[in-house]
Order: structure tokens, then sequence, then C-alpha cells
């Protein structure tokens, strides 16, 4: 399966080998050729929130283009993925946030 930047899935967290795994969202950041070459993706923790905030969090405003029930932010945990512990796309992000989290993408990387 391709997945491809801006798109929302879900991916068992956490990523060692423990009894108890819960898929949780997490926000493509890589393109769908890097990720079919090397069967991995660059993603971004999705959280709600609500224990702690950071000033580069970007608040989703469209969820229903995500897939995502509760009101959730973009944080810049950024991980690497393998596909097995991918569980399936859920939505994308909307235009706007998009372009939102494009511009925290270069200030954040540069470039």
């Amino acid at each position: 399966m391709a997945f491809d930047r801006c798109e929302v899935v879900t991916a068992l967290f956490p990523f060692t080998d423990v009894e108890i795994r819960k898929p949780r969202p997490a926000l493509v950041l890589s393109g769908a050729s890097f990720n079919m070459e090397h069967r991995h993706l660059v993603a971004s923790m999705i959280t709600t929130g609500a224990r702690s905030r950071w000033p580069s969090d970007h608040d989703i405003a469209d969820l229903a283009s995500t897939g995502l029930a509760d009101p959730s932010v973009v944080r810049w945990k950024v991980f690497t993925l393998p596909f097995t512990i991918i569980g399936r796309r859920i939505g994308a992000l909307s235009r706007a946030d998009r372009e939102a989290v494009e511009i925290k993408v270069r200030a954040i990387l540069g470039g």
C-alpha cells in the first residue's frame, strides 16, 4: 500500500515489543516514492494535546477530512515507521491544514 504526504494513518504505539499496543493517528511527512522504496514512512505524532501544549503544535482545523473524531494537533515528534506497524489510512489533511503544516515543516527543518 502506498502512503502519501499529509495522509493520516493509524500506527501501533508504542513501537517496542510490549504486550499492549494501541493504534494511534500519525501524519505522513514523506512522499509516496520514498515510502514505497523503503517500506517505511516518516511521520509526525497526532494527539489531542490534552496533557501538554508545544509552541509548534498545529491545531487541525478540518477534522472531517482527517478521519479524526476529537480535536487534535500535529505535534513535531518525528519518527520513521515500518509498514508492518501501519494499520490503515483514515484520512488526509485539508488543503488549508496542509499548507499550514508545510509552512511549519520549512520553519522547523529549513528550506
